[in-house]
């Protein structure tokens, strides 16, 4: 089974009511290892060497945020920043992240005809998302489609708490190696991959 390291950041979890939810009881689920950063480094001191230590022992990065503007809320830009080192995560002999698999969970309160090219935001979460990608490219992983929650301004208790099962049914196939890598690159949204093979089973 692969073991998933889950790099939570969100600055303001207290006022979350998706988020909340959304993490419950992680830290219970054999297999994973729930890492919330503000929590740890409340200081923005982050602690380099065990951050590259953590990585090296799992397989499966998560990077699970809130979209703020565009992108990672400002601790999680900090980490990349600090933790993935050149000789270590990139470079000729930078390999301690190789072939592991790397991809974001997001909440966003935009809905998501709000994200092309030609609705309010001019572009795709996918596409706001590049600067991870192509740093996860750099790093020798292997990048998947994010998982996209919208609307949370809006969004209702019965629809948080099925978003939830739904994250923890991928992460349990992703443990076990069920999903198909190749065909999941292909689409702009994890949840739009996951629930068209649901229906097929």
């Amino acid at each position: 089974m692969k073991n998933i390291l889950i790099l939570f950041a969100h600055p303001a979890l207290q006022k979350s009511h998706v988020n909340k939810i959304l993490i419950e009881d992680l830290d219970q689920v054999e297999g994973i290892t729930f890492h919330d950063l503000y929590q740890s480094y409340p200081e923005f001191d982050i602690d380099v060497k065990h951050e590259q230590e953590l990585l090296e022992q799992h397989h499966i990065i998560v990077l699970h945020h809130p979209f703020f503007w565009y992108s990672t809320p400002a601790i999680l830009k900090e980490w990349q920043d600090l933790v993935l080192e050149h000789g270590w995560a990139y470079g000729s002999t930078g390999n301690a992240l190789k072939d592991k698999i790397c991809f974001n969970v997001v909440t966003t309160g935009g809905r998501r005809e709000a994200y092309s090219q030609k609705g309010y935001n001019n572009y795709t979460i996918r596409q706001l998302l590049a600067p991870i990608e192509q740093t996860t490219k750099l790093c020798k992983m292997i990048y998947l489609p994010p998982y996209v929650i919208h609307g949370t301004h809006s969004i209702t208790a019965e629809s948080i708490v099925q978003h939830r099962q739904e994250l923890r049914l991928i992460l349990k196939e992703l443990q076990q190696g069920n999903l198909t890598i190749e065909q999941l690159r292909q689409h702009d949204y994890f949840n739009d991959y996951f629930q068209k093979i649901q229906k097929v089973k």
